[in-house]
């Protein structure tokens, strides 16, 4: 309870949501969560639980690929891009970008057009990025876990877990970005527009 309140969240112990609460973290626990070096995801899927993060946009989907190819000077270089398509207050936005690995390139394209939210974003900035195997095998579960800042010097830590990389750096990707709306105080999206 007193991680909790450090969040400035007040829970009433007896209160229903909180056995559901405790009982997701134990099941994502059990997944490959931990949420000791992760709290904006954390307070995220607490506030979540509780009914208090908004539905800023919607992610209808991604795409990513990495290329290998020759460049003008015949270096051998790989590149990646990435389509993402949301739904910001009912208008479905699309972004393409192409970065130096498929997170780059999902970051710029998440982040190059979220409509009224771009600007609560500009500032923001991957600080880190850690890849941990939890499983063996070419099917192992992955987790990612981003630091991620912004220019008042506030750092974040958000974690995805998957057996796609990919898929579990694009979950911790959306938690850094949902996490610096929510604490920019961005106003929630239209619901039903």
């Amino acid at each position: 309870m007193a991680q909790f309140e450090a969040f400035g969240l007040k829970i009433d112990p007896k209160d229903p949501k909180v056995d559901r609460l405790l009982e997701e973290v134990k099941e994502r626990e059990y997944r490959g969560y931990s949420y000791d070096g992760a709290l904006a995801s954390f307070e995220l899927m607490a506030r979540r639980r509780l009914g208090q993060v908004p539905e800023y946009f919607e992610v209808e989907s991604f795409r990513v690929q990495v290329e290998r190819r020759h460049n003008a000077n015949g270096e051998l270089i790989s590149v990646s891009d990435a389509v993402v398509k949301v739904v910001v207050d009912g208008e479905r936005l699309m972004s393409v970008a192409e970065g130096n690995g498929p997170v780059n390139a999902l970051d710029e394209a998440l982040r190059k057009d979220l409509g009224k939210y771009s600007d609560y974003l500009k500032d923001l900035r991957l600080a880190d990025f850690k890849v941990r195997i939890l499983t063996t095998g070419t099917e192992a579960v992955t987790r990612v876990l981003i630091e991620s800042t912004d220019s008042s010097g506030h750092r974040w830590f958000t974690i995805g877990v998957s057996p796609n990389i990919v898929d579990a750096s694009f979950a911790a990707l959306l938690d850094s970005i949902t996490y610096k709306l929510l604490r920019d105080g961005a106003p929630a999206g239209k619901q039903g527009a």
